[in-house]
Parts: C-alpha cells; sequence; structure tokens
C-alpha cells in the first residue's frame, strides 16, 4: 500500500520541521508526505525542500504559485498524490491540531469506509480545552448550518483530517470541486454523500496550534457561509453512484 499525506501550509516554518518526523514515524507502511507550499513568505517553502532533502523519496514539495486557497492547495495536493498512484491519501493541517498519532487509526478504518473522518462531534471526540467558549459555538454553529442546509448526516462537516480511498477520490472528480477556500471541507462532505460514498467518522481529539496564529478570519467565516449555499446549487442534482 502506498499512503501520502497531503499538507497544505502557509506559514508553518515553526511547524514543519517536528511535524515531518512525527508523521513519518507512524508505522505506516508506504507512508510519505506531500508538503503544498502557497508562497510562505516566512520561508516555509525553502525550509520544506531542506526537510525532503534529509527525506528523500518520502517526503516531496509542491510550490504554488499565483491563485491560493486551501482548497486549491488541497485538489492540487490531490491530483499529485493520485498521480504519484497512492492507494491512500490523508489530508491533515501541519499545526498539530491534527495529532500524527491518529493516522494509523484513520487509515486503518479505510478496510470498512471510502472515506474515514477525523471528527470532533462523534462520542469521544473532543475539541481543545484551550478553546474559548465562542470558539465552541462557532464550530458548532457552522456544522449545524452546514448540516441543516445540505442535507449532510456528517456530523462534523468542516473537518480537515481526513483518509481517503484512492477509488473515494477519483469518485469524487476532483474537477468539480469549486470551494477556494475553508468551506472546501464542507463541500467534500457533501459530494461524498451525495454520490452515496462510505463514510465513517473517528473521533480525534482536535488540538489547538502548536505554533504560529489562526488563520481564520471573520471574512473567511462569512464567505463559507455563503459558501454552503454555492455548494449545495452546485451539486444538488449529484446522483449516487450505481
Amino acid at each position: 500500500m502506498k499512503a501520502i499525506v497531503v499538507v497544505p501550509t502557509f506559514n508553518e516554518a515553526a511547524n514543519l520541521p517536528a511535524f515531518v518526523p512525527a508523521v513519518l514515524t507512524q508505522g505506516v507502511p508506504g507512508l510519505g508526505i506531500l508538503i503544498v507550499d502557497d508562497e510562505s513568505p516566512d520561508g516555509t517553502g525553502r525550509l520544506a525542500d531542506d526537510i525532503a532533502a534529509r527525506w528523500p523519496g518520502r517526503v516531496e514539495v509542491l510550490h504554488r504559485h499565483g491563485r491560493r486557497g486551501l482548497g486549491r492547495a488541497y485538489v492540487a495536493g490531490f491530483r499529485r498524490a493520485l498521480e504519484q498512484g497512492a492507494d491512500v491519501v490523508v489530508q491533515m493541517d501541519a499545526d498539530f491540531s491534527h495529532a500524527p498519532g491518529d493516522i494509523p487509526r484513520l487509515v486503518a478504518a479505510l478496510a470498512d469506509y471510502d472515506v474515514a473522518i477525523g471528527s470532533r462531534y462523534v462520542s469521544g471526540g473532543a475539541a481543545s480545552e484551550d478553546w474559548s467558549p465562542g470558539r465552541r459555538a462557532l464550530s458548532r454553529w457552522a456544522n449545524i448550518f452546514s448540516r441543516i442546509i445540505l442535507g449532510l448526516k456528517t456530523r462534523d462537516a468542516t473537518a480537515g483530517f481526513k483518509a481517503w480511498r484512492r477509488t473515494a477520490l477519483k469518485a469524487v472528480d476532483l474537477g468539480r470541486v469549486s470551494s477556494e477556500g475553508y468551506v472546501f471541507q464542507v463541500e467534500m462532505a457533501y459530494l461524498c454523500e451525495r454520490l452515496g460514498l462510505r463514510i465513517g467518522e473517528i473521533p480525534i481529539k482536535f488540538e489547538e496550534r502548536h505554533d504560529g496564529r489562526s488563520k481564520m478570519t471573520l471574512g473567511i467565516k462569512l464567505d463559507s457561509a455563503a459558501g454552503v449555499f454555492r455548494i449545495r446549487r452546485r451539486h444538488r442534482g449529484i446522483r449516487p453512484l450505481s
């Protein structure tokens, strides 16, 4: 089995040196990392190249230029991973909010599911105790809002920690994914449900990032809310795979 962890980065120089070995030592056979950097001004891209040189054949860096956005970074990374023959693709953040130690559990869950979601909102899942009451309420509201508007059964529709079978990403058809920002996670969850893919939510604890600042702003939050309606208009005609 070939598994590739796709990690979008923007100003993650403080986290990357510890993150890469933490992922690669999880004991998952054939595990590699694809770092997708969006011209980070803090030098993350150059640092990633240095790290890749120390882990030849296991770490690759994809430097993106021009139009940015989390969704576009993930689509570019997924495409590269599929081109490289990945049987399993894991998506996660580089700031340790997603624990590398949970990777084996998500990958193992693909024995029963097409996509395994690291979920805060199923039994056994949790968010960091460091989150403020306002942040907790916003996260809950975002998921409830998305579930109501889109009719989703997935409890953590905004989750960014997932493991995908190759066949699942091929079924989604990355060419029809349109979201550029954080609402990308909701769009992918919606497409999976519309297509009838088998989705498993695996409980995780979402931690506070180790270093640096969150990229989430009020403008991003408002755009994500509007994006849910765009997703419904764009994809509601999709039917389950035969």
